[in-house]
Parts: structure tokens; sequence; C-alpha cells
């Protein structure tokens, strides 16, 4: 397994899933719906699905003395391992958000979704709605892909556009709090979101292994 794994980090990936690891820096700009880099973040992800597949390395992989659960598990991992890296980065610039540039001028006329608990929660649950149907999705086949990210774009900006809505409605107006507001609120929703990625991509990478059995490369 570990193998395997270092073979996605190292061959099957593409050097845009490392470097949209940087979209998590879209954390810091003001005016701007800041959800969206969680989209990119899985965008670059993408970047290596299909590398991977114009080299055939679905087809290689298979052939190694490997189970072929364990192929799909490896794919798990290393969208895992990216969609972290990134979380940490957008959580380090929320934290920042929180406390050093609370009042600062730009955020504080800023109309759109700040930086907070609730935000990093929602950014969870963009990445397990990737896991869960796109990468879940591409083990129908092991080979096509656009419909899956299709359906994922749907559910991401949907996602978003419920992010960016939220705080709008009377009475609503705790998910966009500054610094730590509403902290028990906040925390709640960030929480959520850590237990739906989790099992986002549990249930989705069962269904995946399962999927993947039954193709007949």
């Amino acid at each position: 397994m570990l193998n395997l794994l270092k073979k996605e980090l190292k061959l099957s990936s593409s050097v845009l899933s490392y470097f949209f690891i940087l979209f998590g820096l879209i954390t810091f700009f003001p005016g701007y719906p800041i959800l969206v880099g969680a989209f990119f973040v899985c965008l670059g992800i993408f970047q290596s699905f299909q590398y991977a597949r114009e080299a055939n390395d679905i087809l290689y992989s298979a052939l190694l003395p490997v189970k072929k659960s364990d192929v799909v598990k490896s794919k798990y991992l290393f969208c895992v391992f990216i969609e972290l890296c990134a979380f940490i980065l957008s959580a380090a610039v929320t934290l920042l958000r929180m406390t050093v540039l609370s009042s600062a001028p730009a955020y504080r006329a800023n109309a759109l979704m700040n930086a907070n608990p609730a935000f990093l929660g929602l950014t969870l649950l963009i990445y397990g709605c990737f896991n869960a149907v796109f990468v879940c999705g591409f083990f129908k086949t092991a080979y096509g892909f656009a419909k899956p990210f299709i359906r994922f774009i749907v559910a991401a900006f949907a996602i978003t556009g419920a992010g960016e809505t939220l705080h709008h409605i009377p009475g609503l107006e705790a998910f966009n709090a500054f610094g730590f507001d509403n902290a028990g609120l906040q925390i709640a929703v960030l929480i959520s979101g850590a237990v739906l990625y989790t099992v986002l991509t549990l249930l989705s990478f069962r269904r995946a292994s399962s999927l993947f059995e039954k193709i007949d490369l």
C-alpha cells in the first residue's frame, strides 16, 4: 500500500495538483467568494486523474500484484493528502483573519462570506462531495470522468451559493461572524463539516472499491 501511495505522489500525479494547493490562499481575498478556493483545489486533483488516465495508470496499477481495492485506496489517499494540505493552508489564513486581521477595513466592509470556522466546515463539505461524487463516480468505469466532474461542479457551487446566501437571511447573520463571535455555532458547523467529510469519503471509498472490483479492465 505504501508503495502504491508513493507511486501516486511521485508518478501518477500532475504537478498542477500540488500547485493548486496554493488556492487555499484565496482565503486572504476580500470581496471574493472564498469557498471557490476549495473548488480550484479539487480542479487540481482532477488534472491528476486526467493525466493518469492518458498514461493508462489504472490499467498498470491493476496489473501489479496488489488488490484492486488498494488501487482505489491509493487514489483516495492521494486526494485526501492534497485536500488536507490545502485545508491546513486555509485554516492558517482563517486564523490570521480571525485574530491579527480581524479589524482590517477591507474585511469589515466585505459583503461576502468571512473566513471563520463555518467557512472551514463548508470547505470540508466541498472536499467530501468531490470524493463522493467525482472520485467514486470515476471508478464506475475507471475511465470516464466528465459526467462525475460536472456533477461535482453543480454540488460545489450549490454549497458555495448556500454559504454566500445564508448569512444574508435575517436571523442567520451569525454564520458570517468576525473573529471569535458566535464561536459555539461556528465550531458546530466546523465539526459537522469534518464529520460529513469523513463519512462521505469512507462510504464513497467502499462504494468505489465495490464498483472497481466489477470492472473487467
